[in-house]
C-alpha cells in the first residue's frame, strides 16, 4: 500500500479522499490555488501546497504544477478525484511517466471511454444497444445540422469530451439547432477545453440508470449494482439512490453484464460507471461511461458495507479486487441529495458568499454527511458552489425517504440562498415517492417543487411570533440577572405597565412581504391577532429547535429555530418557512428595482454580447451570456425599450450589482 498520496482535487471530494487515507495510515498530500488557501481539504491534509490563482485553468487544472508539488512532497501515488484532470489523458500518462501511479483507469481506458463519441463507436463494436445519432469526426456546423436532419427531432446535442451535463441541449425544432449548436460549443469548450458535440435521438420519457463497475491489473471486472439518477433538472443530478425502484432482477442482470462488457471492452482498472438511458418500457441504451469515482458512490458504499475509495488504493497499488462478482451482497435503501449554495426561485441562480451558519444533522447509522466546507467559511464564484452530499441509509425506500426528509428539516443554511427547501418538497413529491419520475420531469413540473411567493398560513405566523416572544423574554431574563436590580419589573420583556395588559407587536417578514402580529401576554400565554384572525396560545415552551404549545386548544409540536434577527420554522406538513425578524415601528417600503437597467447577478465573465446601443428590445429578450461557476446565465431584457449604453463587452469580467445594459428614459 502507498504511504504518501497526493489528492489533485479540492472541497468534498478531497476530504473524502483523505478521511479514508487517514484511516488506512496514508499520509495525505493537498494542492490548493489563492481561493482554496484556507479551505478545509487544506486543513485536513497532513501537508498542502500552492498552485496557482484562483481559475481552474490555473490551478486545478494545472497538470505540470500538480506533478512537481508531487515529485517534491515525494508522493507516490496521486488521486485525481472527479471533475478537474480526473480523466485527462495527458494527465494520466504524464504521472506513469513520472512514475507516480494513478488512482484511476490506465490513460488507454480514458482515451477510449473519455470521449462520447469515441465510446459510442467503441460500443457499438462490441454489441451494446446505442441511442441512434451521430458521433463522427466532421464537426463543420452545416454538417451538424445535416446529421441532425437524418437523426430527426427531439434530439441532444452533448460535449464530446467532458460530463456532468455541461454542453448538453435539448432541439424540438429544426429552426432551434443552431443557436443550441452554439450555446452548447461555447459551454463545452469553456468546461473542458473541447467544442467538439455528438448528437443523439432524444429518448422521450426516458429513466437514467448507472452500473458502478470495478476492475484491477489481474483482469477481473465486476459490477457493485446499479443507482438511479432520473430526478434531474438541466441533466444535473439531484437525487440518487439505490437500488433503482423501476429495475426487476431480469433487468437488474442484463444491464449489470452489459456494464462488465463495456468495461472489459477496454481492459479497465480501478472504479468507473456506465451509464444507460432506459426507455419507459425498459429498453436501454448505452450513454456513456465516467472513468472516474462518481459523486454519487456512497449510496453504493452504504448497500453494500465498502469504501470504494479504499478499494482504489488497493487496485492501484497493484492488489486484486477484495471481492468476486458473486460475494457483492446488498441490503437496504440508500439516497443521496446534495446541498448547493443555489437559489431555486431565481432559476436555480449559484450563489457564493461566506456561510454564516451551517446547521447539519449529526452522523448516524441512518446519516452520513460527506462535505467540503464548514460554518465560516466562504462559497467561492470560481468552483460548484456544493455544501456539502446528504446521505441517508435505512432497511427499505420508505423508510429511507423518512429519513431524507429528517435530516433535511434539520438543515440550516444562512450567508448564501440555498436549496434545502427545494429538496425538503422533492422528498415528498409524489413522482419521487412512487418512484416514477423520469429524467425530464423536474423541468417539465419545475413549478411543483419550488416554494414561490406564497403567504405562510395564520398558525405558521402565530407560532413563529411565540417563539419570537420567548426568544426575547429568554434574553431579557439573561440580561437582567447582570443588571444592578434584577427585580425591576421595567426590565422584563413582557410590555408590563401599570393598570394595562401591555400590547407587543412582533414584525416578521418574508422577501418583500411584511406581517404584523398583535400579542398580549407573557411567559408562554398569549393572546394574538393577525388582521381578522385572532389566536389564543397557552403553554408555549420553546427549546430552541422545538416549539410545543396549545393554539385554541390544538397542541401542536413544530419545528422552530428562532434568534434576534430570523426564524426558521417547520410546519405541520413540512414546509420550511424562512422569516426575518423586522423593526417593530420603523418599517420602509423596499421599491423593486425598476426596469431601467440590467445588472449582472453574481461575478462572472461576459461571453456573449447579443445587442448594441440604439436597438430596440422586447421584454424577456436575451442580451448577454455571461459565465458564473461553470454555468452559462441568459441576461434577458427587464423591458421593452431602447438600450442606452452598454457597458460589458465579451471576455470581461464583472462583478455583481455591475450595471451591464441601461435602458433609455421611456
Amino acid at each position: 500500500m502507498f504511504e504518501r498520496v497526493l489528492i489533485a482535487n479540492r472541497g468534498e471530494i478531497a476530504c473524502r479522499v483523505i478521511r479514508t487515507c487517514r484511516r488506512l495510515g496514508i499520509r495525505t498530500i493537498a494542492v490548493y490555488s489563492d481561493a482554496d488557501a484556507d479551505a478545509q481539504h487544506v486543513r485536513l491534509a497532513d501537508e498542502a501546497f500552492p498552485i496557482g490563482g484562483p481559475r481552474p485553468a490555473d490551478s486545478y487544472l494545472r497538470g505540470d504544477a500538480i506533478l512537481a508539488v508531487a515529485k517534491k512532497a515525494g508522493a507516490q501515488a496521486i488521486h485525481p478525484g472527479y471533475g478537474f484532470l480526473s480523466e485527462n489523458t495527458d494527465f494520466a500518462r504524464a504521472c506513469a511517466e513520472a512514475g507516480i501511479a494513478f488512482i484511476g483507469p490506465r490513460p488507454e481506458s480514458i482515451e477510449a471511454m473519455g470521449s462520447k463519441a469515441a465510446a459510442k463507436a467503441l460500443m457499438e463494436t462490441h454489441g451494446v444497444p446505442l441511442v441512434p445519432g451521430y458521433h463522427g469526426d466532421n464537426q463543420e456546423p452545416a454538417y451538424l445540422a445535416e446529421q441532425a436532419g437524418k437523426t430527426g427531432f427531439p434530439l441532444m446535442i452533448k460535449a464530446a469530451a467532458g460530463g456532468g451535463g455541461k454542453g448538453m441541449r435539448i432541439v424540438r425544432k429544426e429552426a432551434e439547432f443552431a443557436d443550441a449548436l452554439a450555446s452548447a460549443q461555447r459551454e463545452a469548450q469553456s468546461s473542458f477545453g473541447d467544442a467538439r458535440v455528438i448528437l443523439e435521438r432524444y429518448v422521450e420519457h426516458p429513466r437514467h440508470i448507472e452500473f458502478q463497475v470495478f476492475g484491477d491489473s489481474q483482469g477481473h471486472v465486476i459490477h457493485l449494482n446499479e443507482r438511479e439518477c432520473s430526478a434531474q433538472r438541466r441533466y444535473q443530478k439531484v437525487l440518487e439512490e439505490t437500488p433503482s425502484p423501476f429495475l426487476d432482477e431480469v433487468r437488474r442482470a442484463a444491464m449489470g453484464e452489459a456494464a462488465v462488457a463495456a468495461a472489459k471492452a477496454v481492459n479497465y482498472v480501478g472504479a468507473g460507471t456506465v451509464e444507460f438511458i432506459v426507455s419507459p418500457n425498459g429498453e436501454f441504451f448505452f450513454m456513456e461511461m465516467n472513468t472516474r469515482l462518481q459523486v454519487e458512490h456512497p449510496v453504493t458504499e452504504l448497500t453494500l458495507g465498502l469504501d470504494l475509495v479504499e478499494w482504489q488504493l488497493r487496485v492501484a497499488a497493484g492488489e486484486p479486487l477484495p471481492l468476486a462478482q458473486e460475494q457483492i451482497r446488498a441490503h437496504g435503501h440508500a439516497i443521496e441529495v446534495r446541498l448547493y449554495a443555489e437559489d431555486p426561485e431565481q432559476n436555480f441562480l449559484p450563489g457564493s458568499g461566506k456561510l454564516l451558519r451551517l446547521r447539519l444533522p449529526a452522523p448516524s447509522a441512518h446519516v452520513r454527511l460527506d462535505g467540503g466546507v464548514v460554518e465560516g467559511d466562504t462559497v467561492t464564484i470560481f468552483y460548484d458552489p456544493m455544501i456539502a452530499k446528504l446521505i441517508v441509509f435505512d432497511a427499505d425506500r420508505p423508510r429511507a425517504l423518512l429519513r431524507l426528509r429528517e435530516a433535511l428539516a434539520e438543515c440550516e443554511i444562512a450567508g448564501p440562498k440555498s436549496n434545502i427547501a427545494f429538496l425538503e418538497r422533492l422528498a415528498r413529491h409524489p413522482a419521487v415517492v412512487e418512484g416514477r419520475i423520469d429524467t425530464g420531469y423536474l423541468d417539465r413540473h419545475l413549478d411543483e417543487f419550488l416554494v414561490g411567493d406564497v403567504a405562510p398560513p395564520d398558525y405558521v405566523l402565530f407560532a413563529a411570533a411565540t417563539a419570537a416572544l420567548l426568544h426575547d423574554e429568554c434574553a431579557a431574563m439573561a440580561g437582567m440577572r447582570g443588571s444592578s436590580d434584577p427585580h425591576s419589573p421595567w426590565a422584563q420583556a413582557d410590555a408590563w405597565r401599570i393598570g394595562h395588559e401591555g400590547r407587543r407587536l412582533v414584525a416578521l417578514q418574508r422577501h418583500e412581504h411584511r406581517y404584523e402580529v398583535e400579542a398580549y401576554g407573557h411567559a408562554g400565554n398569549y393572546r394574538m391577532r393577525h388582521g381578522d384572525d385572532t389566536c389564543d396560545v397557552r403553554g408555549a415552551r420553546h427549546d430552541g429547535e422545538i416549539l410545543s404549545a396549545r393554539f385554541d386548544g390544538d397542541a401542536l409540536r413544530l419545528a422552530v429555530r428562532a434568534d434576534a434577527t430570523r426564524e426558521l420554522l417547520h410546519d405541520a406538513d413540512g414546509q420550511r418557512h424562512h422569516l426575518g425578524r423586522a423593526a417593530a415601528y420603523a418599517w420602509e417600503s423596499s421599491d423593486a428595482a425598476g426596469g431601467n437597467q440590467l445588472v449582472a447577478p453574481m461575478p462572472g465573465r461576459i461571453v456573449l454580447v447579443k445587442a448594441a446601443a440604439g436597438d430596440e428590445v422586447a421584454e424577456g429578450q436575451e442580451l448577454i451570456v455571461m459565465e458564473a461557476m461553470k454555468m452559462e446565465l441568459a441576461l434577458k431584457a427587464p423591458r421593452a425599450g431602447t438600450i442606452e449604453s452598454i457597458s460589458a463587452a465579451q471576455g470581461d469580467f464583472v462583478e455583481a450589482d455591475a450595471v451591464l445594459v441601461r435602458f433609455a428614459t421611456e
